[in-house]
């Protein structure tokens, strides 16, 4: 039914397959475990897992236990680590779908125990710092030593970074601490086959918290944690948002469209219809921040409030004809709109600008 919507997501799987080689190319010797959480990004998770893990990606991860049966469900056989523990009682779900579970609570221990084969793997998580879920250090060597003594095996300890991207003196220190509980464990003994940390930035940024595995989220999808950040890595954004002119209307100066009227026309000039709005994640505080749209590769303004289904922009003399393509963000001939401006213009981050296109948008995937 997609091919009946005038607006869609075009997600370059070529893309997605250059930024993962190209991440996978400066972490080597580690591996890495694409992360398609969230639909992968707002980009489609089975096409993006698929992509990844042809450009080299050796995991994947995902943060819902529903995230990892649909890939399980597309038949992809790679490892999938489950980044957060499932609700109470779903431990059966997660073996179920051969799924590697998180663990840091006794708890989620004990019942993954009753339900998992002997030498079913899991990965410890350690809190050094993020403060979300994981264990407090002592509590994760607790963990540890009752994975170790029970029927399931360690595979892996982790900790995540909040602020790789902006405070190398913190990421260092967490880093350090997670290379003290490692170095602790194998002091006694305990060998954990693989030691991971590191998000796209820590991979990128911080040489000494690639360890084994690095989990690169918003690197992926071509996105960097922060503008300008890592210039040294080749990343391609895979995602352009495409819609077409639905509509064309000749005004006068101070006509004012849209609901509210709210900002009369400066001009006499031709205001373009176009059949996407906040439904499908256009914000509608973009026409107060400055937002445009591309039309034959030149940036036009809204013309008033962006609506439910559908946005007006401003196009005054210009040959805009309906039927022309519309891209709101992504490339159009010599010009582009990056989510880092949408995200700039909002006041937020670009995670939350590529997952925030809804259901209604299809996904075509190219290359």
């Amino acid at each position: 039914m997609g091919e009946l919507r005038p607006s869609w997501i075009e997600v370059d799987l070529d893309a997605i397959r250059h930024n993962v080689a190209e991440i996978a190319r400066i972490v080597a010797p580690a591996e890495v475990c694409a992360v398609v959480k969230a639909d992968g990004y707002g980009h489609g998770d089975v096409p993006v897992a698929e992509a990844a893990l042809e450009a080299g990606a050796k995991w994947l991860a995902i943060a819902l236990l529903a995230e990892g049966a649909g890939l399980r469900e597309a038949g992809i056989e790679a490892p999938i680590l489950l980044l957060s523990e499932p609700n109470r009682g779903d431990a059966a779900e997660v073996v179920r779908w051969s799924l590697t579970p998180s663990l840091y609570r006794a708890e989620f221990l004990e019942e993954l125990e009753s339900v998992a084969p002997e030498g079913y793997p899991v990965h410890v998580k350690i809190d050094t710092g993020m403060h979300r879920v994981g264990a407090e250090p002592e509590q994760a060597r607790a963990l540890v030593d009752a994975v170790v003594a029970g029927p399931l095996s360690l595979e892996a300890v982790w900790t995540h970074f909040p602020v790789s991207e902006e405070d190398d003196d913190f990421t260092a220190r967490q880093t350090r601490m997670l290379a003290d509980f490692v170095a602790e464990l194998r002091s006694a003994g305990i060998g954990p086959e693989i030691v991971h940390a590191a998000n796209t930035a820590g991979a990128l940024g911080h040489p000494a918290a690639r360890f084994d595995l690095v989990r690169p989220g918003i690197g992926v999808y071509g996105l960097r944690p922060a503008p300008g950040y890592a210039p040294e890595a080749d990343l391609r954004p895979a995602m352009r948002v495409i819609s077409h002119v639905a509509h064309t209307r000749r005004l006068s100066a101070g006509s004012r469209p849209s609901y509210g009227r709210t900002r009369p026309m400066p001009s006499d000039g031709t205001v373009a219809t176009i059949p996407i709005g906040y439904a499908d994640g256009v914000n509608r505080h973009l026409r107060d921040a400055g937002g445009s749209v591309l039309i034959n590769g030149k940036r036009y303004p809204f013309a008033g409030n962006v609506t439910m289904d559908q946005i007006m922009v401003d196009v005054g003399s210009d040959p805009v004809e309906v039927g022309d393509e519309v891209v709101l963000l992504g490339r159009q001939g010599d010009e582009e709109i990056p989510a880092d401006e949408w995200a700039e213009r909002l006041e937020t981050i670009n995670w939350e600008i590529v997952c925030g296109f809804g259901p209604r948008l299809p996904r075509r995937h190219i290359g």
